[in-house]
């Protein structure tokens, strides 16, 4: 059997009652949920950060590696250079294989330049790498007394959570999914979470401009769910309060001189 307009709007001002108890429980909480958050994602960009700095490191002590190798070559190429210069037959040869075994000095010096380099960088990342550990390691102190602090606070109204949730998955049942859709579209989209709200001193309780006096006898009604047309959310009902007109000071008539 298909729910009446009446029933729907009591259900979703239950859903809302249920869902600003959740909020008000959250709410405790603080910004310890948004600093926790935080403070995980600067550790895990730091971890990053030694990761790839890591990553450099062997590069350079691979590049280091290569460079010993090459100069071990060079080495065997002029010893070999200096055994032909021996049996060389004519200047021609002798200034040929002479260029080649300086040719390989000159890469034998290139070469441990590079590995002085290559041990300066080592020695920078190392201490890049230290300092940002260091720097880890605290905020990592920070992020596990934030968690505690946390988990102290969920710890407290993690029953009551429990509870209100599974009364809000009871009410979520009573609501059809079109309807309850566009309730968790609204309520997302509300910095304060109210998506169903009464109409007060003759303006919306959600977003406070004015709701027209016709618009008013339709919510009280009861026979449609109407929506605020500036902010969207659900008007429940409306809120009589009696506002007594200022009473306005009686004009003394002045006698006329004789």
């Amino acid at each position: 059997m298909e729910s009446t307009v009446e029933q729907k709007l009591d259900a979703l001002i239950k859903l809302q009652s249920i869902d600003s108890e959740l909020d008000s429980l959250k709410k405790v909480r603080g910004a310890l949920p948004d600093e926790v958050r935080d403070l995980e994602d600067e550790i895990a960009g730091y971890d990053t950060r030694v990761e790839k700095y890591n990553d450099e490191l062997a590069a350079l002590e691979q590049n280091i590696n290569d460079k010993k190798a090459a100069i071990k070559e060079s080495e065997k190429l002029i010893k070999k250079y200096e055994a032909q210069q021996m049996n060389v037959r004519n200047n021609r040869e002798y200034d040929a294989i002479t260029k080649e075994t300086e040719l390989q000095g000159l890469e034998i010096q290139i070469n441990e330049k590079r590995i002085k380099e290559a041990y300066l960088k080592i020695e920078d990342k190392k201490k890049e790498i230290e300092e940002t550990q260091e720097i880890s390691n605290e905020r990592g102190k920070d992020l596990e007394s934030k968690r505690k602090e946390l988990d102290l606070i969920v710890g407290e109204s993690e029953d009551e959570e429990s509870k209100l949730g599974k009364e809000r998955e009871k009410a979520s049942k009573n609501i059809e999914e079109r309807l309850l859709n566009s309730y968790n579209k609204i309520r997302n989209n509300a910095r304060n979470g109210l998506a169903v709200v009464s109409v007060k001193r003759g303006a919306c309780g959600g977003c406070f401009n004015i709701v027209p006096p016709q618009r008013q006898a339709d919510i009280k009604d009861r026979k449609k769910i109407i929506v605020c047309e500036h902010c969207g959310r659900v008007l429940a009902g409306v809120d009589d309060v009696i506002v007594e007109e200022e009473k306005k000071p009686r004009r003394t008539t002045r006698k006329k001189k004789s």
